[in-house]
């Protein structure tokens, strides 16, 4: 089975700010185009931190230390979950819980877009 997947364009890790988000939305607004779906994959800091340690292992990024994860952090909630209070009002909003397995997450996010 082929999916034919057309005007199709999937935005990870932006805006990152309140004013890219407002600003994207003004945009969609006059090219009356609009957000079919946006995700939130909810995880705490502690699952973060061990996430990311263990990719430091598996990988051996010099950028996965303890205080680069921990100033990521800080900056996350200090600019970009505004934009997730910002997109949480848009009924096409979807928290998932980003603790879960990897294909379990893929499932959730799948059975939204109807894959």
């Amino acid at each position: 089975m082929t999916l034919k997947k057309r005007d199709k364009l999937i935005f990870d890790g932006y805006p990152r700010s309140l004013s890219q988000a407002q600003y994207l939305d003004l945009l969609l607004n006059k090219s009356n185009q609009k957000i079919d779906h946006i995700f939130f994959l909810n995880v705490n800091k502690d699952t973060i931190i061990e996430r990311v340690e263990k990719r430091k292992t598996l990988e051996n990024r010099s950028d996965d230390n303890t205080d680069t994860i921990l100033k990521r952090y800080d900056t996350y909630m200090e600019t970009t979950r505004p934009v997730l209070d910002f997109y949480s009002k848009n009924p096409n909003f979807h928290e998932i819980n980003g603790t879960k397995e990897i294909d379990q997450i893929t499932k959730e996010i799948e059975a939204f877009i109807k894959v």
